[in-house]
This record gives structure tokens, C-alpha cells and sequence, in this order.
């Protein structure tokens, strides 16, 4: 061994070096890829809703005055049951479920308490909006946008602590244009610089959509979301599109479950510097734009990725045909050597099948 490292010239220290680098940088960007990747819970419900890899979740960007409202998802919903029992996908029992959704607007509400009133971003959500987005509770519970009763609301522990000087308000009265509305829970925002770029940076509550729509904030729905099986790949993503049947300049569609993925990566990596003109009048939840950011982190990652294996794949591929230029051997050398090593591997199993020739 030591006379193997003695032998080694500086250029070979170095270009092994080199590989050894590369490859350990290529690992540690896989692993901060794949960590990544899992903590975004908001794009990872369809390996939450089946291990099967059979669903996808698909993501739906309305533009303002398209027009769609709760009806227009009630009635979306019915066409989807029906593209499902077409299609003879049917649920494994009758009480499982094939597919959930959620949808949702922005705008904003004013919260009393007491003397104290406070105004702030809000969601108006429906369906089931916690099921896509799981938060930190600090206290009490979601509340579900299919519930009867639209008056709950969901705050963050900075309005907590403005409304009732406390992050343990479960259950405590507020109202919102004098309707009295009481608080399922208290979450903890979501923190980092990318979370404030996208619209975290300051105070922020959900409601339910009946609520936000009261207040004459907001023109419509302007997100919708849904887990369903995808039997075969972009399934579920073009009946979604067919049948909202809205064009391209009204909604834009993101399949969820595979935007991490190498062909939407490498799609993101050829269309840096134009992708994030945006021609539309679109505006972004907040975990749209978080999960925008994290694209392009992920596609530059993926670039490096493939660079840190071009390039020992490339010192490896030069060696080796330095090495094939300089060899001192011919094919005739390589099957005389296979045929002596034939013969005596031979020799070797006729020995000891005549050891044991008479026991």
C-alpha cells in the first residue's frame, strides 16, 4: 500500500482528489434535496393520503373574475365522481373516500376583541384546506370547511397575543363584522426568509370561505386543490383541467405530486430567466410562492448535482482511454488469461470434489 501512494504522481493525487469531492458533494446535495423535499408538507399529500403511489395531488390557480365560486367546486366535484365511476375507480370499501379537496381565497378581515380590533390577512378556506396545509398548533384544533357552523377561525400566535395577551385562547369569542366567531386554535406561523418573501410577514388567520366572502373582500375562489387516483401518469391532472374548462390566461394548474421531480426540475432549469415573468392576473397563496421559491432552489441543486457526476464521469472516461492508448496488451493476451484462469479454477474444483470422493 505504501508503495502504491509512493507510485502516485501529484496529477493523480489531485484528479482522485477531484472525484472524491465531487462525489461527496453530490451525496450531501442529494440528502438536503430529499430532506427538503419531505418538509414541504403542503406538496407531499398524496404520499400522505396513499403509500400506493396511485394518486396525485393537483393544484388550481384561478385568475381574478374567473368566476369561480363555491358552486362552480360543488358542481366540479359531482363531474369528478363521475370521471372516476367512467373510469371503474372505485373506493376499496364504502366508507373510504377516493379523493378530498379544498379551496380557498385571500383577503382580509378585521378581528374585536373587547376594546382591541385588529385587521389581517386572512384565508377563507373550504373542504378539507387542513388536510393540504397541516400547521404547528400552540393550541386548540383545526376546523373543517365542510362544517355547518362557518364560525370558527384559526389565528397565529402574534394576534393571540395582540387580541387576549395569551397564545391559550381556545374556544374564546372574537368577532368579525359583528358576527360573533370563536377561535378553534392558535397555530404557529410558519418562519425563514422565504416564508416572509412569500407573504408570511405578518399577522395572518383562516377563516371559514363563507366568512371572508361576507366581507365583500374577495372576487371568488382563487385556489382549489385535490388528492385523487392517477392510474396512469398525468391522469389526474388533464380531467382536472378538462373540466374546470377554464383556459390558460384564467387558471394555471401545477401537478403537486410531481413538481420535485427530475423532467419538471430539468423543465424549471430550461426556462430560468423567463419563468418568473408572469403575464397573468394570478396572485399566489402564500404556499404557492413558497413552493415556486423552493423550485428554483431545487432545479439549481439539480444542476449542480449533474455537474458534480459529469465531472468524474469525465476524468474517469479520460483515464480510461489514456489507458487504452497505452496498454501493452492485446485481445489475444485477454483470452489466453481467461482460458488459464478457466483451466485452473477447473483444476482447482476437480481437487477438491476427489477430497471428498470417499466420504
Amino acid at each position: 500500500m505504501k508503495n502504491f501512494w509512493r507510485n502516485l504522481t501529484v496529477k493523480q493525487i489531485v484528479l482522485s482528489a477531484v472525484v472524491v469531492f465531487c462525489l461527496l458533494l453530490w451525496a450531501g446535495l442529494t440528502i438536503f434535496a430529499t430532506v427538503k423535499k419531505q418538509a414541504l408538507l403542503d406538496q407531499n399529500v398524496a404520499g400522505r393520503w396513499s403509500a400506493e403511489n396511485d394518486v396525485a395531488q393537483i393544484s388550481c390557480y384561478f385568475a381574478e373574475g374567473t368566476g369561480v365560486d363555491k358552486n362552480k367546486i360543488l358542481g366540479f366535484g359531482y363531474q369528478m365522481d363521475a370521471v372516476l365511476l367512467e373510469s371503474s375507480i372505485t373506493p376499496p370499501n364504502e366508507n373510504a373516500r377516493l379523493w378530498a379537496d379544498a379551496y380557498s381565497a385571500q383577503g382580509k378581515v378585521t378581528i374585536k376583541s373587547g376594546k382591541v380590533s385588529l385587521e389581517v390577512d386572512a384565508a377563507g378556506i373550504g373542504g378539507d384546506f387542513f388536510l393540504f396545509h397541516p400547521m404547528q398548533l400552540v393550541s386548540g384544533s383545526y376546523f373543517s370547511g365542510n362544517d355547518l357552523m362557518q364560525d370558527k377561525i384559526i389565528i397565529d400566535e402574534d394576534a393571540a397575543w395582540q387580541l387576549f395577551g395569551s397564545s391559550d385562547v381556545a374556544g374564546m369569542e372574537v368577532s368579525i363584522g359583528g358576527t360573533p366567531h370563536y377561535i378553534s386554535g392558535v397555530i404557529k406561523r410558519a418562519d425563514g426568509r422565504m416564508q416572509e418573501a412569500a407573504g408570511l410577514n405578518k399577522t395572518y388567520a383562516f377563516v371559514s370561505y363563507e366568512t371572508l366572502a361576507s366581507m365583500g373582500s374577495i372576487s371568488g375562489v382563487g385556489a382549489y386543490e385535490i388528492v385523487m387516483p392517477n392510474p396512469v401518469s398525468g391522469f389526474a391532472y388533464a380531467k382536472v383541467k378538462e373540466k374546470f374548462g377554464i383556459d390558460e390566461v384564467g387558471m394555471q394548474v401545477v401537478e403537486n405530486s410531481a413538481r420535485y421531480g427530475f423532467k419538471s426540475l430539468f423543465t424549471v432549469i430550461s426556462e430560468l430567466g423567463t419563468r418568473s415573468m408572469n403575464s397573468y392576473a394570478i396572485g399566489y397563496p402564500y404556499w404557492e410562492n413558497v413552493a415556486r421559491g423552493w423550485e428554483d432552489i431545487f432545479a439549481i441543486v439539480l444542476a449542480l448535482q449533474i455537474i458534480t457526476l459529469m465531472i468524474p464521469a469525465g476524468i474517469m472516461i479520460i483515464t480510461l482511454i489514456l489507458l487504452w492508448k497505452r496498454k501493452k496488451w492485446t485481445w489475444r493476451d485477454v483470452i489466453h488469461f481467461l482460458g488459464v484462469w478457466k483451466e485452473n479454477i477447473g483444476n482447482r474444483f476437480q481437487k477438491e470434489k476427489s477430497k471428498w470422493k470417499y466420504f
